[in-house]
């Protein structure tokens, strides 16, 4: 870690209770936690999050810190969306989720979307004038809704105020994550 101290940062994850790809969610937020920051995983519920391998096997349970409309946007510094079809699917039709999405937009506060995650982006008007990545079955979704979609390990964005890091699959963790530590200042 550099002079810039992790346990200062704090980091939102949002999913819901079933389908998240497990090394979506699980592999930033021991990074993350690694070098000091508090990070939240906030679910629809507060039960066990079933986290899947490939969108079918079965990974590993984590427990939420807290639920989705418990979460207050304000007190965060990142939000971070994790993807895994099922997951980002129904993630995407709660408007808590889609309301804290809003809220980092407007309040100018990063976003890091990997794969199916970017759905929340569509979803909260939140893609228009950025270019982004993502899993390649959202790129349509993606340019329907003002956004450039394009094929690449990570994208970052910092245009209209707010900085936005993309990446398409768990094969993308390791750029993803340099991206979201430079975001949080801690490289």
């Amino acid at each position: 870690m550099s002079a810039n101290d992790g346990s200062k940062r704090k980091v939102l994850a949002v999913v819901t209770n079933y389908g998240v790809e497990q090394d979506e969610l699980v592999v930033p937020v021991e990074h993350l936690r690694g070098w000091g920051a508090h990070v939240d995983i906030a679910a629809l519920s507060t039960d066990d999050i079933q986290t899947l391998v490939g969108d079918k096997d079965p990974g590993r349970t984590v427990r939420p810190d807290l639920t989705l409309d418990a979460a207050d946007a304000a007190t965060y510094d990142l939000l971070l969306i994790p993807g895994g079809t099922l997951n980002a699917d129904k993630l995407r039709c709660q408007s808590p989720a889609v309301e804290l999405v809003r809220a980092f937009k407007v309040a100018g506060r990063p976003i890091a979307a990997i794969c199916h995650g970017p759905w929340a982006l569509v979803e909260a008007d939140a893609v228009a004038g950025k270019r982004l990545t993502s899993y390649p079955s959202l790129a349509t979704d993606i340019r329907n809704a003002g956004g450039t979609w394009t094929d690449e390990p990570v994208v970052t964005d910092d245009t209209n105020g707010w900085t936005l890091i993309t990446s398409r699959n768990p094969g993308d963790l390791d750029p993803f994550l340099h991206e979201i530590d430079a975001a949080l200042a801690v490289v």
